[in-house]
């Protein structure tokens, strides 16, 4: 897990038939086309080639290190030449293998190689009623074991495997139901022997290493977190012509930096267009993360938990209005996305504070710190931002900072 632990930020890339329709990688389903008539869509799926390499160049440029791409989504179509199924980008359309050219354009760009699998096909009956169609269903299972092994053999070193579609039809089934029926430990079993030092999520039913939450950053208790999200909609992973709510750069760099708080990573998709290509929407944003993480990425790279009061911690009354902080050892990161002037005030500090700079410029700046009161007081600071998205003050400490009790909650009124 130690890669996956510094990389903390990796880009998500949906694309597939669904890329064509522009609204979104379950229309299939959500309209409920037969796969008869959606088939037609693979000889009109002609991605132009070099479009691997254009989004490595664009998680490059983000600061990610690592990528995950759908290798065959809910809709059965994959990106690979499977010898277990017709409908597949070799036979049909480009008649190329997108997986391979995925997998050489990260390894060239020095990003972790990541694979997303859908264990569910919706073209199978099976799935949706197994006691009925229980051919079907079983030849679905088997789908997934061979194809899962194809990927594991064919491509070389898989840094990460990333299941999604585990979830039975009707959402009736807890966890342990969906293990049963996708044979989740013998899957997994035969997956860690190919692949000896793969990271594996949570979504065939078993816990694995991490846990996968969407459109949220979560700390995990028990399992590292890798938070999922779009850019723009939640409903928008696949391509979305007309996507009206694109987050912000801030917005998305809050979210990265509030995972890297809680000792996860941050997932962020993008949807190329059907020729394969990023939009301009999502590029510019990258982009501006990948400005910020040139400057600022010692606060992300590798950074973890931090014990002082965050911006938003669940279970505490306390909060710090400026932003979150991170840890590195004895170093704490302030990442202040709130400029609060010339002064910033943290509290609750109970260790010493040997100096305090602004990471991007290693300026330093005169502080105060009590150590009765555990307030910290930074002064001198400029009073404009000098980071249009976040600005970082590194603390230095004199031994692992750790947050003061407060015995007496009143205490603070008679200062």
């Amino acid at each position: 897990m130690k890669w996956f632990h510094e990389a903390r930020f990796g880009i998500y890339v949906h694309f597939g038939l669904y890329s064509i329709l522009g609204r979104g990688e379950w229309t299939m389903y959500s309209e409920r086309i037969p796969p008869e008539e959606y088939a037609l869509l693979a000889d009109r799926f002609l991605p132009e080639k070099g479009c691997a390499a254009e989004w490595a160049k664009a998680a490059v440029s983000a600061g990610a290190k690592y990528m995950v791409l759908t290798t065959r989504h809910h809709e059965g179509f994959c990106l690979y030449d499977s010898r277990y199924s017709d409908f597949t980008s070799v036979k049909r359309g480009p008649h190329r293998d997108l997986v391979r050219e995925y997998v050489d354009a990260a390894r060239k760009a020095g990003l972790c190689v990541g694979l997303y699998y859908s264990l569910l096909d919706w073209r199978f009956p099976g799935y949706f009623d197994p006691e009925k169609h229980p051919e079907s269903r079983e030849a679905l299972v088997k789908q997934a074991h061979d194809q899962v092994r194809e990927l594991m053999t064919e491509y070389g070193k898989i840094d990460l495997l990333e299941y999604d579609g585990g979830w039975d039809a009707d959402l009736s089934e807890k966890r342990d139901g969906w293990a049963r029926f996708w044979r989740a430990e013998e899957l997994n079993a035969m997956v860690r022997r190919l692949q000896p030092g793969i990271i594996i999520n949570d979504r065939s039913g078993t816990d694995e290493d991490i846990e996968t939450p969407e459109q949220v950053v979560r700390a995990g208790e028990t399992r590292a977190t890798e938070s999922c999200m779009c850019i723009g909609d939640s409903c928008a992973w696949g391509y979305t012509r007309f996507n009206p709510n694109w987050k912000s750069s801030e917005q998305l760099l809050q979210y990265l930096v509030q995972a890297a708080q809680g000792g996860g990573n941050y997932l962020l998709n993008i949807g190329p267009d059907p020729r394969g290509h990023v939009r301009a929407e999502e590029l510019e944003r990258l982009q501006a993360l990948g400005r910020w993480l040139s400057v600022n990425g010692e606060a992300v790279y590798g950074a973890g938990r931090c014990a002082l009061i965050g911006s938003s911690q669940p279970g505490t009354v306390d909060l710090n209005l400026q932003g979150p902080w991170t840890r590195k050892g004895n170093t704490g990161y302030w990442c202040i996305f709130r400029w609060p002037g010339k002064v910033a005030t943290a509290i609750r500090i109970a260790t010493p504070v040997k100096k305090v700079s602004l990471l991007s410029s290693g300026k330093e700046f005169p502080f105060h710190w009590n150590e009765k009161t555990g307030k910290l007081t930074i002064s001198g600071l400029p009073s404009l931002p000098p980071d249009e998205l976040c600005s970082v003050l590194k603390v230095e400490f004199e031994s692992v900072p750790e947050r003061m009790k407060e015995s007496d909650l009143a205490a603070w009124l008679e200062e």
